[in-house]
């Protein structure tokens, strides 16, 4: 089922965003959608804490953090003009609606599926936005890096930008944003990120070991999963060198 949802949104993305023109509204109906999730978790977790199950305060500030970076990415998208036409505002809505009820229920039912869905999303978003930077790098590199990325990445709240970095507890990751190639090897690299936030939430031991880069006396992550994270990280990395997915 999971392997479906997401074959179902890179056809979709694949059929209507074709060539060159629509590459700035594939990627707003990609980071619309690709938000949704991290609001289903959240969404999921506040009901454990409510009704007593479950309290995890660490999840619940890294999963905001994760939806506060893809609304950047989104807010990217939509100052490059990804969202200047009504039909694309509305399918990408109207596809966020649908994934929100679909997630909440995985969520509720098997967490870890949940995450593996929201992990391959992120893996195809660290593809397109690959392959994206080597067809287009050098245009990319003429040009001005939005206000908002600047802002973002540069002069925000980088509390909230280093939350949802959370193989990262020595030493943040700070991004270069002198124009608009930057701005996209910054978003590539967030993408990554969320690849290994996922990874970590699927592990067995997780709900024991799992803790906000921000947590006082943070331990650091059991070898088990720094070992799990850092293959298949590596892993999408030489996937996107040998076998780039097309954005079609």
């Amino acid at each position: 089922m999971i392997r479906l949802l997401v074959n179902f949104l890179e056809a979709l993305l694949n059929t209507f965003y074709r060539g060159r023109d629509r590459v700035f509204a594939r990627f707003f109906v990609l980071e619309t959608i690709a938000r949704v999730p991290y609001f289903a978790f959240t969404s999921v977790l506040h009901l454990y804490e409510t009704m007593g199950w479950w309290r995890k305060s660490d999840w619940l500030k890294v999963h905001f953090a994760e939806s506060w970076n893809e609304l950047h990415h989104l807010l990217i998208a939509e100052s490059l003009g990804g969202n200047d036409h009504w039909y694309d505002r509305y399918l990408a809505r109207i596809g966020g609606l649908i994934y929100y009820w679909i997630i909440v229920l995985v969520y509720l039912i098997n967490a870890r599926a949940a995450y593996n869905f929201m992990q391959q999303v992120e893996e195809h978003a660290y593809h397109t936005y690959d392959l994206f930077l080597k067809e287009h790098g050098g245009e990319l590199k003429q040009m001005p890096a939005p206000k908002v990325a600047i802002s973002y990445y540069l002069s925000g709240d980088l509390y909230m930008f280093d939350e949802f970095q959370t193989t990262h507890p020595e030493a943040f990751r700070r991004p270069q944003i002198k124009n608009l190639y930057d701005v996209f090897v910054a978003i590539r690299e967030d993408e990554l990120e969320h690849v290994k936030t996922m990874i970590a939430c699927q592990q067995p031991e997780a709900q024991e070991t799992f803790q906000s880069p921000h947590a006082e006396n943070r331990s650091a992550l059991p070898e088990s999963v720094r070992a799990a994270i850092d293959l298949q990280a590596a892993q999408i990395i030489q996937q996107a060198e040998k076998e780039p997915v097309q954005i079609a």
